[in-house]
């Protein structure tokens, strides 16, 4: 299914005894496209702090589609490495969380790793034994442990980011859409309002061609005339995969 990046912000997480806080943010490999890490905010349970999960430890959404469960211990989450989430962040913390949990880190499989169904979850049968598990981790840490992963990008960071069609500015980065089967971030929704006033259109991943992280700057293979020919993005509306067809 298609989700709004800024729909699953919000989600709570649940462990086997408990709730640990909300989806506050989403961090996505920008080579690959896809989602690697959710930031969860725990609230009133551990105020002050934010845990980083990686994909392979949700569950599927529950029926109202508000809520992952994760097959963690609430004591397990309090006691994980603690990490710096409003800074970049490095291959040396990914590796250390992944160590402590005992999975094996998804730049080393290249396993999509998007649920109980992917991966090698905490817990689930066919995962690395936790001891080999946690030297491959500490061997990454020691090759890479002043290296910030150049990749990972925050979606809260990246939103807001001007468009820039191959002749001239066509408005700025508004939201995601992502496929949860697989992670996937399929589009972008983009905000013309400062060029076309009350537009906001979806533009599919294909059609970007770089993003420049020093200028905030998302750059496009299509101009101007394609864009405006495309058809309005309607937020009431979900939007399927015959639908993202349609985008330019």
């Amino acid at each position: 299914m298609l989700r709004n990046a800024s729909a699953i912000k919000g989600y709570t997480i649940a462990a086997t005894d408990g709730r640990i806080g909300t989806v506050s943010d989403i961090l996505f490999d920008d080579s690959s496209w896809r989602v690697r890490w959710v930031v969860v905010d725990t609230g009133n349970w551990l105020p002050g702090r934010k845990v980083l999960l990686p994909l392979s430890a949700l569950g599927r959404l529950d029926e109202n589609g508000s809520e992952f469960a994760v097959k963690l211990t609430m004591q397990q989450v309090k006691d994980s490495p603690e990490s710096v989430t409003d800074r970049p962040v490095s291959r040396q913390i990914e590796a250390n969380i992944y160590g402590y949990y005992g999975w094996q880190p998804y730049w080393g499989t290249d396993m999509l790793m998007g649920g109980y169904g992917y991966g090698t979850g905490f817990g689930v049968a066919g995962a690395l034994p936790i001891i080999e598990s946690r030297q491959r981790a500490e061997d990454i840490t020691i090759a890479d442990a002043s290296d910030i992963d150049p990749h990972l990008r925050s979606v809260n960071a990246v939103n807001g980011y001007h468009i820039h069609a191959t002749d001239g500015e066509i408005g700025h980065l508004d939201d995601f859409i992502v496929e949860d089967t697989d992670w996937s971030i399929r589009s972008i929704i983009v905000n013309t309002k400062n060029w076309w006033p009350g537009k906001i259109i979806v533009i599919a991943r294909s059609s970007i061609d770089t993003i420049d992280w020093t200028d905030s700057l998302v750059n496009l293979k299509i101009d101007r005339k394609k864009v405006k020919a495309s058809p309005a993005y309607d937020a009431s509306t979900t939007i399927d995969r015959a639908m993202m067809e349609t985008f330019p």
